[in-house]
């Protein structure tokens, strides 16, 4: 019921965002940097537990330079990014101890790449002509997924995906993220299709309708890729939950861990496939 209740006050707050004019692009940023410095957060507690000692307030400020540099000069995101990554390990060089030098400065910059500038995919697939559709896309594909695992995998699954990560992982849970990914997915194309019809350019797909559903699987894919990614190093750490704060679903970071890999595959994807 927890996780009910804690999805239904969220998920609209997420689409209002998503669905704001072009004009609220900062907003949305902005939102995102903060769920992304809260998933850091978490991140680090993990690391800690495994010996490292990140500098918290430096990795966040990182974090939200990273985002608030993109936002100002997108055409400078990797410049800013080797900027701050350099800043990290001279900042662990001078201020941790001799011995915490290498350790420090691994998880400090691992942190600024795996969630800093993973999640730097979604303001950046906003920004596009139909951004707020790719989001939704987006969203579509690993809610749906994550749903359909978990009540297929219960109901379902007999045979370990990756034992060794997450024990109660299915190959049956997988197969049916992948159709409740299509399902969602034909769903938003179908109330896209019924859009267009009434002149709305709120959501729009304009390619055709089995290339959004291929992508939904590539997407799907790397969203559970993601989710097995974040449990490898939560096991790693001996901890089942990355934190408390969303009360049925851990913490911040294990909301996220599918979209780690999710958004930058499709955002990816749209680069190829526009240049094709």
């Amino acid at each position: 019921m927890k996780r009910i209740v804690t999805a239904l006050v969220l998920i609209p707050i997420v689409l209002v965002l998503v669905f704001l004019g072009p004009r609220w692009q900062w907003l949305f940023t902005m939102a995102v940097a903060a769920v992304t410095a809260l998933a850091g957060w978490e991140y680090m507690g993990l690391a800690e537990r495994e010996g490292f000692k990140p500098p918290r307030i430096a990795v966040l400020v990182a974090l939200l330079t990273l985002f608030a540099g993109n936002f100002q000069w997108p055409d400078r995101t990797l410049a800013i990014f080797g900027v701050l990554s350099l800043g990290l390990l001279v900042y662990c060089t001078f201020l941790s101890p001799i011995e915490q030098v290498m350790a420090d400065a691994s998880a400090s910059i691992f942190c600024l790449v795996y969630i800093g500038f993973t999640m730097m995919a979604l303001p950046a697939l906003r920004e596009e002509t139909n951004g707020p559709s790719l989001v939704a896309f987006l969203l579509c594909v690993v809610w749906g997924g994550d749903t359909a695992a978990l009540y297929i995998g219960r109901a379902l699954g007999r045979h370990k995906l990756a034992p060794t990560i997450s024990p109660n992982k299915s190959w049956e849970g997988a197969f049916g993220s992948v159709a409740g990914s299509l399902a969602a997915v034909g769903i938003l194309l179908g109330l896209a299709s019924l859009a267009e019809r009434w002149d709305s350019a709120k959501l729009s797909f304009p390619d055709e309708w089995w290339y959004w559903l291929l992508l939904a699987v590539v997407v799907n894919i790397a969203a559970q890729v993601g989710d097995l990614t974040e449990s490898a190093l939560k096991r790693s750490a001996g901890v089942k939950d990355s934190g408390t704060l969303l009360p049925g679903h851990g913490g911040v970071l294990d909301r996220v861990d599918a979209l780690l890999l999710a958004a930058p595959v499709l955002w990816y994807a749209q680069l190829i496939h526009s240049r094709f």
